[in-house]
């Protein structure tokens, strides 16, 4: 899991989303064309997650996400929330999953919320903990970890 960034396991949640609608649906809660309701948050969601990249770029730090981080971003949407594009994948991720209507997607989307919290988001703040210190502590007390 080490070696899959963020991104990337996005574009596979968005995959296996697809694939199970189209073989194993389970239950269909929503039906088109109430269904297209979902491309609000999936739009919204994939804004949040660019806008946070695009301040990551701004502020000319580091993005990898196994990479050391090199400044502490708590500008724009980090003021918010301390995983703006996280949470931008996250909601992305439930707007596809309203689309399709499938409960079989939203299990994927939670999958996501969990893999991204438990092991991406934790190895993140332990370094920028090591790294950053008081500084860090200080922004984690106040800003909240999705929303």
């Amino acid at each position: 899991m080490k070696k899959i960034i963020p991104p990337v396991l996005f574009v596979i949640c968005i995959v296996v989303m697809v694939g199970l609608w189209l073989v194993f649906p389970i239950v269909q809660f929503v039906t088109f064309p109430i269904s297209l309701v979902g491309v609000l948050p999936l739009v919204v969601g994939l804004g949040i997650a660019k806008r946070g990249s695009d301040i990551f770029e701004k502020a000319g730090t580091n993005i990898e996400t196994f990479n050391d981080p090199d400044i502490l971003v708590t500008e724009g949407l980090y003021r918010i929330s301390r995983n703006p594009m996280y949470l931008g994948f996250l909601m992305a991720l439930l707007g596809i999953a309203i689309v399709l209507g499938s409960f079989s997607s939203i299990l994927v989307a939670v999958g996501f919320f969990v893999i991204t919290d438990r092991w991406y988001i934790k190895f993140e703040e332990e370094a920028m903990a090591k790294i950053f210190g008081d500084r860090y502590a200080e922004y984690k007390a106040q800003t909240r970890r999705w929303l």
